[in-house]
């Protein structure tokens, strides 16, 4: 008989983990057989600074085992574990919203710092009567809706504590932080905004709704008409309304795009940027940075004003806290403003935009049909997307927000390994959110 030495000192292995299993199923090779396409599947993908609960991964905040410590940095993308499809993601200050244009009940879902319910009122489970600050996972946050089952969700939105919930057929709703107006409702004095119940709808427009975007603290919608509305904090000029006061009810922009179609606003500071239908580029609010150089010396513009840019048609446009960033219609993309703008380290601040070569982004003789499709921006940082579903990353890597693994500041766009084509990415201050097709 063989002795039991032989076999060391190796203790019988317990039953895999739920983890480990996944970790093994995705491991394994894929056969395909002809004729049976696999179906790719939806995934979310996060990363960056995870302690307020943002990433929606509970076991990097209180960890599942004993050998494990928290994770207050995810420096790489992480699969997130959804149920839905999910359509549209926004990264707040700290938390994050995912939506599903399902007609199921459950169409939004929040993660991560809640202190004036920006994510609605999340039940507490010990005490029914209180409501969560941090949010571990993502949560759904019930809109009180007249056709739960059969309006949709096409879009959501976040400020700095606020978040924009924009539906095909009910407007838009409002929830946390209103000491500015943000929410579109009267700013109540004292106002306390931990575990508050109230989601505030806003229907009052010239049309439909098809466009929400949140500021720091102040809201911008974009109607069917081409038209643009604000409300919230104005003393930078970033309500566009022609004063520096807040505003409580959303109200219509005029200056340089009264009676323009406008087809896309960002924000994501101070600063607003608007595109026409005829690519056009205009401009209000903060100019600290120099993001509104090109036709003023005054650091605040509270009307929108027509940006002269000579570099083609824009097609699309994104603003970030001191930075801003364009594509053309040709693909080409252009920043300017001030921080690590991804054109090397010593071009710091520039008024007028510069290109960064598209070299940069993988295009080259043998594959000249690569072109920027997208461009984000979180606080200080940047994001562009390729027809290719390649991701590149640039600007300040603020608690590991660009996802490439090292802590360092990205002075040149960088590509960020997922497995997948990314469909599109949400940044934050600190965090980013990704939505993906596998390959198989």
């Amino acid at each position: 008989m063989r002795g039991s030495h032989e076999r060391g000192l190796a203790k019988p292995a317990g039953p895999p983990s739920a983890r480990q299993l996944r970790e093994a199923d995705e491991a394994s090779p894929i056969f395909q057989y002809v004729g049976k396409a696999v179906k790719r599947k939806d995934r979310v993908f996060v990363w960056g600074f995870s302690y307020s609960g943002a990433l929606g991964v509970p076991s990097f905040v209180k960890p599942d085992a004993g050998w494990k410590k928290p994770r207050r940095i995810q420096a790489t993308p992480y699969r997130l574990e959804t149920e839905e499809k999910i359509t549209s993601a926004a990264c707040g200050y700290g938390f994050t919203l995912l939506s599903s244009n399902t007609t199921d009940i459950t169409k939004v879902w929040g993660m991560g710092l809640n202190k004036d319910s920006q994510l609605g009122f999340q039940r507490s489970i010990r005490d029914r009567t209180k409501g969560y600050e941090y949010v571990l996972e993502p949560s759904p946050i019930p809109l009180p809706l007249e056709k739960p089952q059969k309006t949709r969700v096409l879009q959501v939105s976040c400020g700095r504590a606020h978040s924009l919930v924009l539906t095909d057929s009910e407007g838009v709703f409002t929830m946390g932080n209103n000491s500015y107006g943000q929410c579109g409702r009267k700013v109540v004095e004292d106002e306390i905004y931990s575990e508050s119940h109230l989601i505030h709808q806003l229907n009052d427009f010239d049309s439909r709704v098809v466009q929400v975007v949140c500021g720091q603290d102040h809201s911008l919608f974009r109607t069917k008409k081409g038209a643009v509305f604000a409300c919230g904090w104005g003393a930078d000029g970033q309500t566009g309304l022609g004063h520096y006061n807040i505003t409580s009810v959303p109200t219509k922009l005029g200056g340089d795009i009264a009676g323009v179609n406008i087809v896309q606003v960002s924000s994501y500071g101070d600063c607003c940027l608007a595109v026409s239908d005829e690519g056009d580029l205009f401009g209000w609010g903060n100019s600290e940075y120099l993001q509104l150089a090109s036709v003023t010396e005054t650091t605040q513009v509270n009307v929108p004003r027509h940006l002269p840019f000579k570099i083609g048609k824009i097609k699309e446009a994104a603003c970030g806290g001191t930075g801003n960033i364009v594509l053309t219609e040709e693909g080409a993309v252009f920043v300017w403003g001030y921080g690590i703008l991804g054109k090397g380290p010593n071009l710091t601040e520039t008024a007028v935009p510069e290109m960064i070569p598209p070299s940069l982004f993988g295009w080259s003789d043998f594959s000249s049909d690569v072109r920027v499709a997208r461009v984000r921006c979180g606080l200080s940082h940047f994001a562009a997307l390729t027809n290719r579903g390649e991701l590149f990353v640039w600007g300040k890597n603020l608690r590991g927000c660009l996802g490439i693994g090292r802590m360092e500041d990205q002075y040149f766009p960088w590509r960020v390994t997922i497995p997948g084509e990314v469909v599109d990415v949400a940044c934050g201050v600190d965090h980013m959110v990704s939505m993906v097709k596998s390959f198989m």
